[in-house]
């Protein structure tokens, strides 16, 4: 780790609007001599990080490009084994957040600077999520957007007054940030929850037409292979990306609830999570018996709220992921999923460690392993008696005959 040097900053850097104005912004409002720019690898399309590169040149920026795919695809697979949702949405925002804050955090420290900001607003949820990481640390945290209180309009008039390298054009109608894991699309129009999202915002999903079917595998809740191929988490991911949203798998709507009590509305893309989440499911349906799942469904809501807020690093998570864990340890085979109508649901799942037995099951079998149809006999007596005589006592107090009607007396 190089030794800190007062006058330098690390900016997470997109070479949008917002990271472009904080360059300047740090050199004159903040006093800083050398601003290193830094761009994390998540998932996003080529042509960002070209804008990025060709951003800080303009900039004579100092810019340094980190691949953090892998990490974040080890996140996203966490997410799965802990089927990982927030309001009906994969998180795939909220999951790239702290890898980006981490990997900036790492560079900051191997570049000797003080402190690391970002162009984040006092409005959304990001800001929180860098900053959970950031402050970790000793660095100084700088956030000039939230910080000046600038609005859009203010920093377009000063990129223009400053004559500073931001593209405008149609790509500003939609805010959209891309990733591995999903594609959100907010801003404009969208932010009406009257106003019905035109196809054009949609880049990863297709209008629903036809039909498949796809099998996922797993090793201990980890998916390895889709239809028999095995593949890496990132090529996986991107596979199914592809091969779903050819279907319209995996389209979300939400009016989500931000972390400081803004309602907004947003609009996802996240066909290979869809995917994945459900044959998970399933999967866990087959190996895990009831009272496992009923605590899992506990813990995998506590993982996605501290995943949302950005707190994946967070000592209670790691507690609720040795539980999960070892839920995991039997969720090896395989569920194959329907794709049909914008909809993906799990149509079958095999593993040799399925909580079920077919003879068991079956109506035509009458007697298996010492166990008789006759021996439910004593289970259905007791079955509701507590209740039973709970409602026996109610009725004598109140003097009421026991009827099943809900109508208000």
């Amino acid at each position: 780790m190089t030794a800190s040097d007062e006058s330098t900053v690390a900016l997470a850097f997109s070479g949008g609007l917002d990271t472009t104005v904080c360059v300047p912004l740090l050199e004159e409002e903040y006093g800083y001599d050398r601003v290193i720019g830094v761009t994390v690898d998540v998932g996003q399309p080529e042509a960002e990080f070209d804008e990025a590169r060709r951003t800080a040149e303009a900039l004579d920026l100092e810019h340094h490009v980190v691949d953090a795919t892998e990490a974040f695809a080890t996140l996203c697979y966490r997410a799965v084994k802990a089927n990982a949702t927030y309001q009906g949405y994969p998180l795939g925002t909220a999951l790239a957040r702290p890898v980006i804050a981490a990997a900036i955090l790492e560079v900051a420290e191997e570049q000797g600077c003080a402190a690391v900001a970002h162009g984040c607003t006092g409005k959304g949820n990001d800001q929180l999520r860098f900053e959970a990481v950031w402050r970790g640390s000793d660095l100084d945290v700088i956030a000039p957007v939230r910080e000046l209180g600038l609005t859009r309009e203010w920093e377009m008039e000063y990129a223009a007054e400053r004559d500073l390298p931001v593209e405008g054009g149609n790509e500003g109608v939609w805010s959209i940030d891309q990733n591995l894991w999903s594609r959100a699309v907010e801003g404009g129009e969208l932010e009406e929850p009257s106003y019905i999202p035109p196809e054009e915002i949609y880049e990863w999903t297709a209008e629903p037409d036809g039909t498949t079917t796809v099998e996922v595998t797993f090793e201990a809740g980890r998916p390895v292979a889709v239809d028999g191929e095995e593949l890496p988490p990132v090529e996986l991911i991107e596979y199914l990306n592809e091969y779903a949203g050819q279907y319209g798998v995996g389209r979300t709507d939400v009016m989500e609830d931000r972390m400081l009590g803004l309602k907004v509305r947003e609009n996802y893309e996240h066909p290979a999570a869809s995917v994945l989440l459900a044959a998970h499911q399933a999967l866990e349906d087959l190996v895990l018996t009831k009272e496992e799942r009923r605590v899992k469904r506990g813990i995998e809501q506590e993982w996605a709220e501290k995943a949302y807020e950005g707190l994946v690093f967070a000592p209670v998570v790691r507690a609720l992921e040795g539980f999960i864990d070892e839920t995991q340890s039997v969720v090896s085979g395989s569920a194959t999923v329907r794709l049909e109508g914008g909809t993906c649901r799990a149509v079958a799942r095999d593993s040799e460690y399925a909580v079920y037995s077919e003879e068991m099951a079956s109506f035509n079998t009458e007697s298996v392993a010492g166990i008789e149809q006759a021996d439910a006999t004593g289970v259905a007596k007791y079955h509701g008696l507590q209740d039973r005589l709970a409602n026996e006592v109610a009725d004598r107090v109140r003097g009421r005959v026991p009827s099943i009607s809900t109508d208000e007396e």
